[in-house]
């Protein structure tokens, strides 16, 4: 039995500024206390602050037996854990997305692993963004399907790869995320579905960072671009803007009956809690009633964009997620220590993470931090050499 061999890892983790802790963490709603130290958090996905709000938490209690609901559902929903509540969640699901049918998993990852090496065999192909989560590309891995993958948002380069590929294979399956989690860009979805026509190929959207965020009715970057019956597979996560857990796709009855049946990160693990999947249907219900806080959002993402690229820093995309790119491993550390010695909670993103040289501070916004808490960031940020 060899140890050395994590030890020797662990230090070049180091070595390059990539070591990575645990750290003993207490939430007062919108601010973090670490030790000893209070701060305003602004590395957090509770992107509309419901998470701790007292009003829809009271709401939930009064209109919810709780007491009666299982704190667990111990057993896969293929055995016993299939509570009564999992099907109100999708048939709810389905008909907000005008869609035939809904899945609900576990979490985003159990989604994004399973969902793909479910549906792509060795006949045929997908064609993702260089850019897509770390569980989609683990999910790629998973498959028997072969992968190419397209520049980032480069939608000629995807054509040039379909025109050259496309009659080789059964199926393709096109995959992108709408809003990318670390640059905090969007997808144009449209265009999207426009290829996919052409090229007669499913096209996979995971909306993980849009969901409840983007829409009229919080329903992701999917409703804002109107293209909604046009995507194949429409995935969003609970564990984000919707203060739960859990994650869900919506599709056709066929694929979600074959899901059932083939897909082993939903057969081969526990059911969520009863009593999770009421809060996350409530919150969905409730979810077109925060327009507001969703304008909020956006306009304190354009204001910190343009205050960044006032002070002379490289920032990106068009979203609640505003990177700040500092460019090494330890400029990222040093300019996080600095936020967080001035109360800002922000950290850094790093390689591998991000490529080399890109090592940024993410900014992940909140729209119940009220406006004077966001214009002291702004001042603090503005005062910078």
């Amino acid at each position: 039995m060899n140890k050395e061999r994590y030890a020797k890892k662990l230090a070049l983790i180091k070595e390059a500024g990539n070591y990575r802790i645990l750290r003993d963490t207490e939430h007062n709603g919108f601010l973090i206390h670490i030790a000893d130290r209070e701060m305003l958090n602004l590395s957090s996905n509770d992107y509309l602050g419901l998470s701790t709000n007292p009003r829809l938490i009271e709401e939930f209690r009064s209109e919810t037996d709780v007491m009666a609901l299982a704190y667990s559902a111990a057993s896969s929903r293929l055995l016993s854990g299939n509570h009564q509540y999992y099907k109100m969640l999708e048939d709810d699901l389905s008909d907000l997305f005008d869609k035939e049918a809904a899945l609900v998993f576990n979490s985003g990852y159990h989604a994004n692993i399973g969902i793909l090496p479910a549906l792509a065999g060795k006949h045929d192909l997908i064609v993702a963004d260089k850019l897509v989560h770390a569980s989609i590309i683990d999910g790629l891995r998973l498959s028997e399907a072969q992968m190419i993958r397209y520049r980032h948002l480069d939608y000629e380069h995807l054509q040039s790869i379909l025109t050259q590929h496309r009659e080789e294979y059964e199926n393709v399956f096109i995959v992108t995320e709408s809003i990318f989690s670390m640059d905090g860009d969007v997808a144009d979805l449209q265009q999207l579905c426009e290829i996919k026509k052409e090229f007669d190929a499913f096209l996979y959207v995971d909306e993980a960072h849009a969901i409840g965020v983007r829409g009229t009715n919080g329903l992701g970057c999917c409703e804002e671009q109107a293209c909604i019956e046009d995507i194949d597979f429409i995935i969003g996560t609970f564990g984000k803007a919707f203060a739960s857990m859990g994650a869900f796709v919506v599709c056709a009855n066929l694929f979600r009956e074959y899901l059932i049946n083939t897909q082993r990160s939903l057969i081969f693990t526990t059911a969520l809690p009863p009593v999770n999947v009421a809060w996350t249907r409530f919150i969905l219900n409730r979810m077109p009633d925060f327009y507001d806080l969703r304008i909020k959002l956006a306009d304190v993402s354009d204001r910190l964009r343009k205050i960044l690229e006032t002070k002379g820093f490289e920032t990106r995309g068009g979203s609640h997620i505003v990177p700040m790119i500092c460019g090494s491993n330890e400029s990222s550390l040093e300019m996080a220590d600095m936020l967080q010695d001035n109360g800002f909670f922000a950290l850094p993103v790093r390689y591998p993470t991000v490529p080399k040289n890109e090592a940024r501070i993410r900014f992940s916004l909140n729209a119940s931090i009220p406006m004077e808490d966001y214009e002291c960031l702004f001042e603090f940020l503005g005062c910078l050499e």
